[in-house]
């Protein structure tokens, strides 16, 4: 009978070191989850930061070019409603979407302004006088800068849904990852040409249009 006991008490004291080291195992990997959302979301306010700095700068960029002698109106409607298109889609600037949908929507109406800025700095190089205002050139320094920056928080943030995306389907968080509220993120989608940012260049001393400008 002390045998049996003994044997029960060592079975029971397994069975609650192994529940420890689960229970620290499970701790650790919520943890982990946690800091690793978080980051995206941390990334996510960065590629909303960047996107906003350039819807910032079109207005100040179409009244500099509107300035221009005859310039062709059309193109600066396009490029105004499209500014108002990304306006439309709200998304919490402070939490990554988890709906794959939400996300392209978003990246559609981002994608139509570059589209628009691209074909208005082809139509501006017919217009060489506009070279000679110090106000525009500041516009082309600063669009330049914020395209790099659009496309390297793109990229991080990518990166950052990889790694929890797959801490989410790994051992032991596939498990439980759902119940606590840890679902997959989508990605933005890679488009032809998308690992490299929109040349921004306003040549005025050749003929015709720049085809490098044009690319989106």
């Amino acid at each position: 009978m002390k045998k049996v006991a003994i044997g029960c008490g060592l079975v029971a004291g397994v069975v609650v070191l192994m529940a420890i080291v689960i229970g620290v195992s499970a701790a650790g990997s919520y943890n982990h989850l946690v800091k690793l959302s978080q980051g995206v979301d941390s990334h996510w306010a960065q590629v909303q930061n960047v996107y906003q700095r350039r819807a910032d700068l079109v207005p100040n960029l179409v009244a500099t070019v509107a300035g221009a002698a005859n310039f062709e109106k059309s193109t600066l409607t396009e490029i105004t409603q499209a500014r108002a298109s990304v306006g439309q889609v709200k998304i919490d600037p402070n939490t990554a979407p988890n709906d794959p949908a939400k996300l392209a929507e978003f990246d559609r109406a981002q994608g139509q302004l570059s589209s628009a800025l691209s074909r208005l700095l082809v139509v501006v190089e017919r217009y060489p006088d506009l070279k000679a205002t110090a106000n525009f050139r500041d516009l082309q320094a600063q669009l330049e800068g914020t395209e790099n920056r659009i496309a390297v928080e793109r990229r991080d943030f990518n990166d950052a849904v990889m790694e929890y995306d797959t801490a989410v389907k790994s051992f032991p968080a596939v498990f439980y990852a759902g119940a606590f509220g840890f679902h997959e993120k989508p990605y933005f989608s890679a488009t032809p040409g998308s690992e490299t940012p929109p040349k921004v260049q306003f040549d005025f001393g050749g003929s015709g249009t720049n085809p490098a400008a044009s690319k989106p």
